[in-house]
């Protein structure tokens, strides 16, 4: 048993709570939401298929969380997106719905069992279908490399992410680090025979490294695992960090692919997130980017952004329309724990949940009028309008490694502070995770430890 406090309306009554008790039954199989002290209790059954260990569990929660949303349906009527669902992956979940119990009955458990709005579950039936054949080409060893620079310009108000302002000193003591880390992945995956699938440059951002410390970070990858996959994405993220040079070091080592990652495209907005950039930066690297050859570059997004209005947001999209990227991220607000906006949230009013919902249908219609289909989504914790993040992509120039990453069908081998590695045990729907410490200096003494407990994953290693 276990009790929550739930706002009701707090524009009309701001000290109201509402305590909730929840039980869960594991002889009847029920669980139970009610109000204290002594509401009329809301009762979800579930099965648990006694042939999967780990059903249990996730039949438990799943029940629980019903049981709480009907509950809440009760007192304050309100249709959410995504119903009772409260992951990170709802494709995940409808894929393998499917898998289990076809198409018909996975769709009428969306819809009558999670109560997922029917354009939501369109969308991840969408999603599904386009993925299919990707996920479909994923080999029994294959692995996706993942190198993290944890290093950005500035810090924006919403970021949650260990990354560090990128200062000569602190960048130089860390690529050091880096490089054993590589060296060590390589290596097991050397000693296993994997095949490196795909590979992605991420951060923080990646191009705050000079061009000379991107060219030897690349050469250093490509010397150890001899190759960066079937496709290698980096992160160019701030239009400010981008010069003609880093471009040229990355089609120098055969990278196609890029981020140039605006956000929004209003200098006001930009100024009060933190963003040390502009639009006309934003355009200007566009260009340079396209001019130097670069045949699949993506832009981010966010709905919901402080102070931002519809109209805000229409005048962004407009203008990224007009530049015809080929991929589109439309992320929705996050608020992170440990970000700088969690904290001052009375200082930076935010967009109503309807109007961010607008703006999520409007970056929908713009990504369709310039011919990008959804290929992945996932959604956070503390999202406006409990809404998700929509990767869109032209014909043939989808990212391989975010369908691996957020479906969580191919293993990956993280290297850099904060980085994750995950090993997908497909047979057993299993996914276990080794993270390397944030902090760079425990990261670094911590290398060699992190080595051992990966092969010990990937290999069934045991060292002493």
């Amino acid at each position: 048993m276990f009790l929550g406090l739930v706002p009701i309306t707090e524009e009309e009554t701001p000290d109201a709570e509402l305590t909730v008790s929840v039980t869960l039954d594991a002889i009847a199989m029920t669980a139970a939401a009610r109000t204290e002290p002594d509401g009329e209790p809301i009762v979800i059954p579930y099965t648990v298929d006694a042939s999967d260990p780990l059903d249990q569990k996730r039949q438990e929660k799943r029940a629980e969380k019903r049981a709480v949303y009907a509950l809440m349906q009760r007192v304050h009527p309100m249709e959410m997106p995504w119903g009772s669902l409260t992951g990170i992956r709802p494709t995940k979940l409808l894929r393998e719905l499917c898998e289990r119990v076809g198409d018909e009955e996975a769709v009428k458990q969306f819809r009558d069992v999670f109560s997922v709005r029917i354009d939501k579950l369109r969308l991840a039936a969408t999603i599904n279908a386009v993925q299919k054949p990707i996920l479909e080409s994923v080999r029994a060893n294959d692995v996706d490399v993942y190198i993290g620079i944890p290093y950005c310009k500035t810090r924006c108000l919403y970021c949650s992410f260990g990354a560090e302002i990128a200062k000569k000193n602190a960048v130089e003591e860390y690529l050091p680090f880096l490089y054993k880390d590589i060296e060590n992945g390589a290596r097991l995956v050397k000693d296993g025979g994997f095949r490196v699938r795909a590979s992605y440059l991420g951060g923080g951002t990646p191009t705050v490294l000079s061009a000379e410390q991107l060219d030897a970070l690349l050469t250093h990858v490509e010397r150890t695992y001899g190759t960066f996959g079937e496709e290698c994405t980096v992160e160019a993220g701030r239009p400010d960090t981008i010069t003609r040079e880093k471009l040229k070091v990355l089609r120098d080592h055969g990278v196609l692919r890029i981020s140039i990652n605006p956000q929004t495209m209003s200098d006001e907005t930009l100024r009060r997130i933190g963003r040390a950039h502009t639009a006309a930066e934003i355009k200007e690297a566009f260009a340079l980017a396209r001019e130097m050859g670069f045949a699949s570059i993506n832009m981010d997004l966010i709905a919901g952004l402080p102070g931002e209005t519809v109209a805000d947001f229409e005048r962004t999209l407009s203008e990224i329309k007009a530049l015809r990227p080929d991929n589109l991220t439309v992320h929705t607000l996050a608020i992170k724990r440990s970000s700088r906006l969690k904290d001052q949230l009375d200082k930076y009013p935010l967009p109503a949940r309807e109007d961010v919902e607008t703006m999520i249908d409007m970056g929908f219609r713009a990504a369709k009028e310039i011919g990008l289909w959804p290929y992945y989504m996932y959604r956070q914790k503390y999202q406006n309008g409990n809404l998700e993040n929509v990767g869109y992509a032209a014909d043939g120039k989808l990212c391989v490694y975010n369908i691996d990453m957020m479906e969580e069908t191919t293993s990956i081998l993280a290297h850099g502070a904060g980085a994750m590695t995950k090993r997908v045990f497909d047979s057993e729907n299993r996914v276990e995770r080794i993270p390397n410490p944030k902090d760079v200096p425990t990261y670094g003494a911590k290398l060699e430890t992190l080595d051992t407990a990966k092969r010990k994953l990937f290999l069934g290693e045991i060292f002493s």
